[in-house]
């Protein structure tokens, strides 16, 4: 079980389903994820897949004027 807080501010109990399982994708705090909230119980959800981080990655290397 994960502690997942939501882009409203809302903290909610999540489990990750199989694919995520099955595929050994690491968890770790602060991951970006999609949930899906159980219909019956708004606090509880699942994980459904890690999303891309928004950390902007290398920069290519600037052109050489000429």
């Amino acid at each position: 079980m994960y502690r997942v807080r939501l882009e409203t501010g809302q903290e909610i109990l999540a489990h990750v389903v199989g694919t995520v399982e099955r595929n050994f994708v690491r968890l770790v705090p602060g991951d970006r994820v999609e949930v899906e909230l159980a219909p019956h119980d708004p606090s509880r959800g699942r994980i459904r897949r890690k999303l891309r981080s928004l950390a902007p990655g290398p920069r290519p290397p600037a052109p050489e004027e000429l």
